[in-house]
């Protein structure tokens, strides 16, 4: 559901892949590349397209160039599994984010910036305002806070594993509907593909 063409043509333009495009440039060993050249290296190093995916889930962009279908469009015979077809997309798009690898998502940031903030309240209680008799009820709490951090990030990545193995089982099926509805001849998915992302633009 991604179209290579579209992730070539914003690696090559786009600034938010600049970092991508370097490394593009240095498998390349040029200073310039075409997207044909860009597609040929993806083919070759697929850690390429695979720093794209992460970079659009990282910000929210979507890795699914597929529009839904327009069932007004399609004849009524199919309309049930065009329906079926644009609720996988949707149930897609709101369990992407889980497709990141949980030591490199927005939840163990947010994880860590709340243990580190813990950790200064504590250094500012004793020190600050002289709590040093206290010190070990104050750490304790510190010490509690660490181990339901560490239960709540457990927590996560099984919720991460569980949604990606989701993600992973919903994204074949929809391929295998919308080829299906193709072959039918109910729809041609390259109308489907979204070709630029508006939030680009």
């Amino acid at each position: 559901m991604i179209h290579l063409q579209r992730v070539a043509l914003e690696i090559k333009t786009v600034g938010l892949y600049d970092l991508i495009l370097q490394d593009v440039l240095r498998i390349a060993k040029k200073t310039k590349v075409s997207e044909d050249e860009i597609l040929e290296i993806m083919e070759e190093h697929p850690i390429i397209l695979e720093d794209y995916k992460q970079l659009n889930v990282e910000y929210n962009l979507s890795n699914i160039h597929l529009r839904d279908i327009d069932s007004s469009k399609v004849d009524e015979s199919f309309k049930e599994e065009a329906n079926a077809v644009n609720k996988n997309l949707a149930e897609l798009r709101e369990i992407e984010k889980y497709t990141l690898d949980f030591e490199q998502s927005s939840t163990l940031v947010i994880i860590f910036s709340i243990e580190f903030f813990v950790l200064f309240s504590v250094q500012y209680f004793i020190v600050l305002l002289d709590l040093k008799e206290w010190q070990i009820p104050i750490y304790g709490v510190f010490a509690s806070s660490i181990l339901f951090a560490w239960l709540y990030a457990k927590k996560q990545r099984k919720l991460y594993e569980k949604n990606n193995a989701i993600f992973e089982r919903v994204y074949e099926e929809t391929l295998r509907m919308i080829d299906d509805l193709e072959e039918k001849g109910a729809l041609k998915k390259s109308e489907l593909i979204i070709v630029e992302c508006e939030e680009h633009i």
